[in-house]
């Protein structure tokens, strides 16, 4: 009787995970935090990039979620700017590479190759994918948010 609960435990607690991380919406570490939700942007600091251009690493410390991910800032101002004004600081594309979805991928956005281009904020895979991006920004852009229309509800592994 115990065991057969158990399952219907996990089952129940299964049915409440947002369908957004089982489709991969947004790139995101594996596991929680203590906000309860996944870690996005590798826990960089997201308003130090767009804002100040510097790379910082957030703390728990100052956490805020939105859209069921949690992002880590390195100091409370930071964390504030970002719940005044989210949509200023989240990664396009859902942090994915914008040069991969711009060709129906998802792969890994690295905070270490981030453009911000007309107040948005883009990550790319790594450095030679951030100079392919760099021949023609907008083009990729253009390409990435018509693609992204297709794929955003679909799960990285069936890409």
């Amino acid at each position: 009787m115990r065991k057969s609960l158990s399952i219907a435990a996990i089952a129940l607690s299964m049915a409440v995970i947002p369908t957004a991380f089982a489709a991969d919406e947004n790139n995101v570490v594996p596991g929680l935090t203590a906000a309860g939700a996944p870690l996005g942007f590798h826990g960089v600091d997201p308003v130090a990039v767009v804002d100040h251009n510097a790379q910082s690493d957030g703390s728990a410390k100052f956490t805020a979620v939105h859209d069921g991910v949690a992002y880590y800032f390195a100091t409370e101002a930071n964390k504030k700017a970002f719940e005044q004004n989210p949509a200023q600081y989240v990664p396009a594309h859902g942090g994915f590479c914008t040069f991969g979805v711009s060709v129906g991928k998802k792969f890994d956005g690295d905070p270490r190759y981030a453009d911000i281009r007309d107040g948005q904020l883009y990550v790319f895979l790594n450095e030679e994918i951030f100079a392919m991006y760099q021949k023609d920004p907008e083009g990729t852009i253009r390409k990435a948010d018509a693609q992204w229309q297709k794929i955003e509800h679909t799960a990285a592994t069936d890409l």
